[in-house]
């Protein structure tokens, strides 16, 4: 009949696709666990600030370096909440913001005044105002940094248990720098620092204990409070390879050669590299797995995608 339309044209193996009647915001693809989004633009610039604050710190010192390690931790911040924020919603931001945020100031607190889990220490008057003894920015500085090592762990392995478990050791390594770089300036001293690790005199080893201790009930306490887009990773969630990836190689470079403290570099890079090695070689493969064949004229598809 005249009036009939045409019938679909099929190429190849493709076959006829029914119209999707669906609102366009179901059909599209899922922030953050998989989908074609791209990863949020803010979070580049955040990053890309954070990271020329980072290389300015070893060229201060002082009030000056001090003023810039609080703004770094701020926009350290920014960025991971944000990202939550941008690519899962205001769930998982919520949820980050409790766990991290709140849990971290809580643990301090209680560090400060009994000592557990870390040991007996003091916070300096450096760091900026604080409350129950803590400097405001700590809490900040817990928040920064397990949200990239939840997405690393949660790239690289499937298993709950076992990506609490890289999640909790990817951000308690980070202290393996952070401790000693932040004692060496004076914002915070221990006051029975022994046992020690080799190298690392002035910290003493429950202070690490503790950072995993409390990064596996952190960890633990995520996953449920973010929901299950915080089960899976796409292209979205590059700002915070990124992050991670840096803080590693940027951490390893700065105390081998500009801080002085060649004993972190060497702890941090064994200790950081469980997570961030093999984030590392994974992004590597899967960029090479998407590239298109020399001489095809177009892009492969992953599988996945």
């Amino acid at each position: 009949m005249s009036g009939d339309r045409p019938p679909p044209v099929v190429t190849g193996r493709s076959a006829p696709v029914a119209p999707d009647d669906r609102p366009a915001a179901a059909r599209r693809p899922e922030r953050g666990a998989g989908g074609d989004t791209r990863p949020p633009r803010p979070t580049w610039v955040l990053l890309g600030v954070l990271v020329l604050a980072q290389i300015g710190y070893p060229l201060t010192g002082g009030s000056t370096r001090a003023a810039l390690t609080v703004a770094t931790v701020v926009l350290g911040y920014l960025l991971s909440v944000g990202h939550a924020l941008l690519t899962r919603g205001p769930r998982t931001a919520a949820a980050l913001v409790t766990v991290a945020t709140g849990g971290g100031f809580a643990i301090e607190a209680l560090g400060v005044a009994t000592g557990f889990p870390f040991g007996s220490y003091d916070y300096s008057g450096e760091l900026g105002p604080k409350l129950a003894g803590v400097p405001l920015i700590i809490p900040l500085a817990w928040t920064w940094m397990a949200w990239p090592a939840w997405l690393a762990a949660t790239r690289l392995v499937r298993s709950g248990v076992r990506r609490v478990a890289l999640a909790a050791v990817g951000l308690a390594a980070w202290d393996l720098f952070l401790d000693p770089q932040m004692v060496a300036e004076g914002y915070w001293r221990w006051r029975d620092a022994t046992p020690a690790l080799p190298g690392l005199p002035g910290i003493p080893v429950s202070n690490y204990l503790g950072w995993l201790l409390f990064g596996v009930l952190m960890m633990t306490l995520l996953r449920p409070l973010a929901g299950s887009s915080a089960d899976r990773t796409g292209p979205a969630d590059h700002p915070m390879y990124a992050l991670y990836l840096w803080t590693y190689f940027s951490s390893v470079l700065a105390h081998a050669v500009f801080l002085g403290l060649p004993a972190s570099a060497l702890w941090g890079a064994a200790g950081m590299a469980v997570a961030a090695v093999p984030l590392a070689v994974t992004l590597v493969r899967g960029h090479r797995r998407q590239r298109p064949p020399a001489g095809s004229g177009h892009r492969r598809l992953d599988a996945t995608a």
